[in-house]
């Protein structure tokens, strides 16, 4: 992996990163100096970037829409309906009432809600038009193609094709859904993660296959909205890779206590449909012997997702693929050929959009002449349910299979006044330290807004600080953030101020 999540450029703070970075553009001739391949988070923000610095950039798009996965039919829709659903779940399930908010006649109006999801991702989308058009990045619609180390064809959707001269290709063609061998998606009551965007009534009962980030918060989402829903998982936690076994149990009793079934270890062999009425087959992993039949009336395939790097003319210049269809790259974010880069989903690490952004920012800073530094170590995963969900670093796990000595600094949201006040306290924050250096390595937290307080733990661990550092930086009072600084105060200490 490589270290350090931005680039550090050591520059007089007079002069500006675009002064400093000269370019230097891996070949010869070409009519521009970057063509890159797709619109996604990691690809738009590197387009901007490399016009920003002063290359002659195209971005190729084969959707009518830009944005990619993430915007159109991922984080930004599901985020519209995880936050919604909650409001309406707040005011069906007596919530509103114990806050002393007499509701009545509460009614869900689905349309109005997917109504308010497709505006907020139109808005967004047409976000990245005005900035494209801002810094003079020009857009082609249509499916880009690598036909030579300085050329991108682009296969148009009228069946023409357009071919573009450039010093410089780089693919952020992101992912697509990994199918489920022998069950057939039709998106309208066996979806994917994007027909479960846009269901249409809300399901009697679902069943969910696969209990990772996806399959957790599109599930919560039916959940609260009315839906029974169960789980299916292969392994025997929630949460997915990379989630602390601490966390994944309290998580998971969380969930349970909200209605959401699981049946963990467990296998999922077939579903057929007959009529209204679906049927899944399962079986106990260790024990095949074990079986059981589940009917729903929806269900939600989400096994992960794949590199999408299909027809993109790579095998013909000689990029190789790895087993799991991915490119590829150096430090530097090159392929085998020096002028090729890749980013994003479509390359070794974590599926993340936030991660694919960094890479297509250092990589056009490393094509115009800086370094290329990122910590993979520093870059965050949240679970956006209620309560949410967010960590960085090593996990407890990881670090006794290193064998590296390490403390363990906790606090819950129970023994936090805003959390109290809110009445939010479920969850905890977890800080592991270097038993000898103090060094944060890892944090995990599950509780009301996890997922903007991780960043206070990236910046932390992304700068080197220690326990004692964060635990000796004045929070505001009072705040959730306090439960940060009071798991760091034990870390260090061996004992929080407000716990214990």
């Amino acid at each position: 992996m490589q270290s350090k999540m931005f680039a550090r450029i050591l520059i007089n703070p007079k002069t500006s990163i675009l002064q400093k970075l000269q370019p230097r553009y891996y070949s010869a001739g070409g009519e521009v100096d970057l063509v890159v391949i797709g619109s996604g988070p990691g690809g738009y923000v590197a387009a901007i970037k490399a016009a920003q610095l002063g290359m002659n950039t195209v971005c190729v798009e084969k959707n009518d829409t830009l944005g990619g996965t993430c915007l159109n039919v991922g984080c930004i829709p599901s985020k519209a309906l995880l936050n919604n659903s909650h409001y309406y779940h707040m005011a069906h399930s007596g919530d509103m009432k114990a806050r002393g908010i007499d509701v009545e006649g509460v009614k869900l109006n689905l349309e109005t809600m997917m109504g308010t999801k497709s505006a907020a991702v139109k808005a967004l989308t047409g976000g990245i038009v005005h900035l494209f058009k801002s810094n003079k990045v020009a857009l082609k619609n249509g499916h880009g193609k690598i036909t030579g180390p300085n050329t991108v064809t682009v296969l148009k959707p009228d069946g023409s094709s357009e071919e573009v001269k450039t010093k410089n290709i780089l693919i952020a063609t992101g992912s697509e859904v990994t199918p489920f061998p022998g069950i057939e998606v039709d998106e309208e009551t066996i979806v994917s993660s994007t027909g479960a965007l846009s269901l249409k009534k809300v399901p009697n009962k679902m069943i969910v296959i696969g209990a990772g980030v996806i399959g957790l918060e599109l599930g919560s989402v039916w959940g609260r909205l009315g839906a029974e829903v169960t789980a299916i998982e292969y392994m025997n936690a929630i949460g997915g890779m990379g989630i602390d076994a601490e966390v994944a149990k309290q998580f998971q009793r969380i969930l349970a206590k909200q209605g959401m079934q699981f049946k963990l270890g467990t296998k999922v062999t077939g579903a057929s449909k007959s009529g209204d009425n679906i049927t899944v087959t399962i079986e106990n992993v260790k024990d095949p012997t074990k079986k059981e039949e589940l009917s729903c009336d929806a269900l939600l395939v989400c096994v992960g997702r794949r590199p999408y790097t299909q027809n993109l003319g790579l095998e013909e210049i000689g990029i190789e693929r790895d087993e799991k269809g991915r490119v590829p790259v150096n430090s530097r974010f090159q392929t085998v050929v020096p002028n090729i880069f890749a980013i994003g989903d479509c390359i070794h690490g974590p599926m993340l959009a936030h991660k694919a952004e960094d890479e297509g920012i250092v990589c056009v800073e490393g094509i115009a002449g800086g370094p290329c530094h990122i910590d993979y170590n520093c870059v965050p995963s949240v679970i956006y349910t209620h309560p949410e969900v967010g960590w960085v670093g090593r996990t407890e796990e990881d670090l006794k299979s290193d064998g590296i000595e390490y403390k363990v600094g906790k606090f819950p949201f129970a023994a936090n006044s805003r959390a109290k006040t809110n009445n939010e306290t479920d969850g905890f924050v977890k800080v592991l330290g270097d038993k000898l250096t103090d060094k944060v390595l890892g944090v995990h937290i599950i509780g009301p807004a996890a997922g903007e307080l991780i960043n206070e733990a990236v910046l932390a661990m992304e700068y080197g600080a220690s326990c004692e550092d964060v635990a000796r930086t004045c929070h505001a009072h009072p705040t959730c953030s306090e439960a940060l600084r009071e798991a760091n105060l034990a870390a260090y200490f061996g004992k929080a101020i407000n716990f214990g």
